[in-house]
């Protein structure tokens, strides 16, 4: 916990002029946190922090942030955090006091575990009046403290006895801890505020900040000119040269690339690509890519992406002494079981995260400043040095049999197809047929497994984002809303319950600058319980319908046309790319695709037994 010093000036006497002095300090915090490049607000409704949204009004007059609007706290810091996602920089979120704060949770955690940039402003009752019963006054300065890089508080008798400098240095720190570095990720960052009533300025008072404001152009001038914010430079962290080089890994013999979730920020993504087809080159190494790691249909890169069916039943000559891991662990449990076999050297190399990302403890070192630094301290290597024979026969093994997989489930899936949609089956068309580049938000639980076990290494490169630092569906379709926002476009794949879980995501409908097309699968329930060793032989064992998979009676299509939102059935893959192509065009829309999630459960099983098949010893 951190407080600034007090250095108050004596109490106001007027009750207009101390509602004034709370709307210039509310200014003094959102100007200073502007002029270190906060550029989207998102504020929800309250009393007792007036101040801060008539202070987010006056800056978004001027242009100086783009304000969003929302009733509900949890679907705002989710938007919120999708704005973060995309576009690598810090949106802000403003609650009121009470419980309002404890909605904000689930995205700080989702904030802390991704390496996701988030500030959360929460207005509060002043000291006065904690701990004696005083109305919506709950002790929301600890709702967020396991969650969140830094948690910085404002005078405990009220803003307004802040001195300027103080909230500037506030804001510094706040910015500086959200975009992580000095030993931390990127994060969450909690400002709760204390105010003190009268909270409402009246009109002289807005039109006088207002245009003293429009009088004074130095904010927007340091903001045009000024140096770039923390997000804008390469993550730093401690140990710019790491004694510790290879760690033991020897390019000259076979190895393997494992590439998990990216979690870097978007302004690494192109030195962290130009780094792994340089090792590739030199090395020779195929890259499993998760289908999380947004490297699959990347330019220039040899890639196994049905590592996950194939890995319990790999012959002992495609397993590798040593691996390069970037990232967090896959989900993957046939991967976890892989490099349990492999054993030998591992060496884990994640973006600016130095967090323990080694769940199942077989990497010998961890080196968190990134893959393009980590191989600047290696010795120069000569640009046309190519791998070793022995390195490209083992990589060749691995492409071989990844093609032979790849090859199978098209045949398999497409001549499925005639049957109706299947979840592999849409995974894999989808990967293929969605535009190059546009970004894609897909859901947690059956979705994202999909993704990472049926799409293919060729189809068009795109950025993926997927939430699997806690791997909930809180906020899914706001989350989506966020990428869209901040990207311009985007598309979600989720399941009923997940975009059920977050029905008020579709009021950002009325705001929403970005495209957004929504792919809805329907299978009436939670369908990756159907993937788990829970349905008992016997139904009446167990009610399975009731206490897992719990389908919900409400009609999707319906529930978004109540909130303006067009949607379409899809009702077989051969009308796919013409009702994508009608949804790819509205500012917002919803595809619902049924599927049979039993019988989807069945066909995964199939699949991955006839897979592991093809590439097992005889």
């Amino acid at each position: 916990m951190a407080s600034v010093p007090p250095a108050p000036p004596p109490p106001p006497a007027a009750a207009g002029e101390a509602a004034a002095a709370n709307l210039r300090a509310a200014l003094a915090l959102l100007s200073a946190l502007g002029d270190g490049g906060l550029e989207r607000l998102v504020l929800c409704p309250g009393s007792r922090s007036g101040p801060l949204a008539a202070a987010a009004g006056l800056l978004q007059r001027r242009g100086l942030l783009q304000l969003h609007t929302a009733i509900d706290e949890r679907s705002a810091a989710f938007f919120a955090l999708g704005l973060g996602r995309a576009s690598g920089r810090p949106a802000a979120v403003i609650t009121t006091s009470g419980t309002a704060v404890a909605n904000l949770l689930p995205a700080a955690v989702e904030a802390d575990f991704g390496a996701i940039p988030l500030l959360l402003l929460t207005a509060d009752r002043p000291a006065r009046l904690k701990g004696c019963g005083a109305n919506q006054t709950v002790n929301q300065e600890r709702f967020l403290a396991a969650s969140v890089r830094w948690l910085g508080e404002g005078h405990p008798e009220g803003l307004a006895l802040m001195a300027d400098e103080d909230l500037r240095g506030m804001a510094r720190q706040a910015l500086a801890a959200s975009a992580g570095g000095q030993g931390a990720a990127p994060g969450a960052v909690h400002l709760n505020l204390p105010f003190e009533e009268p909270l409402h300025a009246g009109d002289a008072a807005l039109d006088a900040l207002a245009a003293a404001a429009a009088a004074s152009p130095a904010a927007a001038t340091s903001r045009a000119l000024g140096s770039p914010p923390p997000w804008a430079q390469p993550a730093q962290q401690p140990g710019a040269a790491w004694p510790g080089g290879l760690a033991g890994l020897d390019p000259h013999r076979p190895g393997l690339v494992v590439a998990g979730p990216w979690r870097g920020q978007p302004q690494a993504w192109s030195g962290f690509v130009d780094a792994l087809r340089h090792w590739q080159h030199r090395s020779g190494w195929p890259v499993l890519a998760d289908g999380l790691s947004g490297l699959r249909g990347c330019p220039g890169l040899e890639l196994v992406a049905g590592y996950d069916l194939i890995a319990a039943a790999l012959p002992a000559e495609l397993l590798a002494e040593q691996v390069l891991r970037l990232g967090p662990l896959p989900a993957s449990r046939g991967l976890q079981a892989l490099l349990q076999r492999c054993g030998g050297r591992q060496l884990l190399v994640s973006e600016g995260d130095p967090r323990p990302l080694d769940p199942l403890g077989l990497a010998g070192a961890q080196w968190s400043s990134g893959l393009e630094r980590w191989l600047a301290q290696l010795p120069a290597l000569p640009a046309q040095a190519l791998a070793s024979a022995a390195n490209r026969r083992h990589a060749a093994s691995w492409l071989s049999a990844d093609g032979q997989v790849q090859a199978w489930l098209d045949g398999r899936l497409d001549g499925d197809a005639s049957a109706g949609w299947s979840e592999p089956l849409l995974a894999r068309r989808l990967a293929r047929l969605l535009p190059p580049e546009l970004p894609l938000v897909i859901a947690n639980s059956s979705p994202v497994r999909d993704w990472e076990s049926f799409t293919p290494p060729d189809g068009p490169w795109r950025p993926v984002h997927g939430f699997r630092g806690a791997s909930g569906i809180d906020g899914t379709l706001s989350l989506a809303c966020g990428v869209a926002e901040a990207a311009g476009r985007a598309v979600l794949l989720s399941g009923d319950l997940a975009l059920l879980h977050d029905s008020n995501g579709w009021l950002w409908h009325r705001q929403l600058r970005g495209r957004l097309t929504v792919l809805l699968i329907d299978n009436g329930g939670g369908g990756i319980f159907e993937q788990l060793p829970i349905r008992p032989e016997r139904p009446e064992a167990l009610d399975f319908e009731r206490l897992f998979a719990m389908p919900q009676a409400v009609d999707p299509l319906a529930l978004a046309a109540a909130h303006g939102v067009p949607g379409r059935e899809v009702a077989a893959p051969a009308d796919l790319a013409a009702a994508l192509a009608w949804a790819l065009e509205q500012p917002l829309a919803l595809l619902r695709l049924h599927t049979e999630r039993r019988r989807d459960a069945a066909c995964r099983r199939e699949l991955r037994r006839m897979a592991a098949a093809l590439v097992s010893p005889p």
